[in-house]
């Protein structure tokens, strides 16, 4: 078996995570939503007109605080909606399995021991100083 096999097979294996089933159930429900999906268009809308708006000469500086009033409060009641709130932590958690992964794979590229290396992002607390560090990771 090759590489590109066993990535094959990990594949498999990731859908068969309930994180992948939890995400994926959230996109659908999302995608359903047809008030969520009405407000995420509606959001779009309205960001694209503030843009237009701001790329003007002569802005309209009346329009340009309604139209962030207005793009600020469909941000919060996109956010607020359940389906939406169960979509960002399902990708939240499906994210956090894919950099787990990924930091696996990466290590082991980079010679370290793939039973052993870490699998969370290492925190380095940098001052800037190389005078004083231990070493970058």
């Amino acid at each position: 078996m090759n590489v590109i096999d066993k990535a094959r097979e990990l594949g498999a294996m990731i859908q068969q995570d309930e994180r992948y089933a939890a995400y994926y159930a959230a996109k659908d429900a999302n995608d359903k939503d047809e008030a969520l999906q009405g407000m995420i268009n509606e959001f779009n809308m309205k960001r694209m007109q503030l843009n237009s708006e701001m790329a003007k000469e002569e802005r309209n500086e009346e329009k340009l605080g309604e139209l962030d009033d207005k793009i600020k409060s469909l941000y919060g009641e996109i956010m607020a909606n359940e389906n939406m709130a169960r979509y960002n932590k399902a990708k939240s958690a499906m994210d956090s399995l894919l950099n787990q992964i990924n930091m696996v794979i990466t290590y082991s590229a980079n010679g370290e021991d793939p039973m052993t290396c870490p699998c969370e992002e290492v925190t380095v607390n940098c001052s800037g100083s190389c005078s004083t560090c231990g070493g970058c990771h």
